[in-house]
């Protein structure tokens, strides 16, 4: 039965396509083959329905909102604890909206510990150690620094700024005058002598 069905389908195929068998069964494996490779380029409308719906639970990000000046502890603030705010995160004292990669610099994302601080330092030397997480670059070696201007070239191109970290400039002031003071009170008592 099973021999008689197989020698009638191969004289269909012949009488109808004009082909053998074999010629007709390796043009259909083909089509189906190429069917396949063009519909996975294309993607199925399973696929299609799956990122509507993650386009319909996502809402569009507000407009950055301009901070200027705001200290470390304000830019705290912004770590994206409080999905209300903003994600911010800075570089060399300039802060940069990142809220568009909310699952990276987020809760939960890989940079989270950057979010809501001056990672400069961090970003240069390639750390996640806490005692990095800072503003200050001093004492980073060249190739330190060029890393740390390929991010900030980075975050330059890719996010907004929206403000600057405040110079805590007390401090500055106090370091500066009190190294100054002493060098100075050091030349006037070395001067009198020979003024005399």
């Amino acid at each position: 039965m099973a021999l008689q069905l197989w020698e009638t389908l191969k004289e269909a195929i012949t009488a109808y396509t004009g082909l053998s068998p074999t010629t007709f069964f390796t043009v259909l494996a083909l089509g189906l083959a190429l069917y396949y490779a063009v519909s996975g380029l294309f993607g199925s409308s399973d696929r299609h329905s799956r990122a509507r719906d993650y386009g319909e639970q996502t809402q569009p990000l507000p407009p950055p909102v301009q901070l200027g000046e705001v200290t470390e502890e304000e830019l705290k603030l912004y770590d994206g604890t409080d999905p209300g705010k903003p994600l911010l995160m800075a570089i060399k004292g300039q802060i940069y909206d990142v809220s568009q990669s909310r699952m990276f610099y987020g809760p939960g994302g890989p940079y989270a510990l950057f979010a809501g601080k001056d990672a400069s330092r961090a970003l240069a030397k390639m750390s996640f150690e806490e005692k990095d997480l800072t503003g200050d670059i001093s004492g980073l070696g060249p190739f330190e620094l060029d890393a740390l201007q390929d991010w900030e070239y980075k975050f330059m191109s890719k996010y907004i700024k929206v403000g600057t970290i405040k110079k805590s400039s007390v401090q500055v002031e106090e370091g500066s005058s009190s190294a100054a003071q002493p060098a100075l009170s050091t030349d006037n008592t070395q001067e009198k002598p020979s003024s005399e």
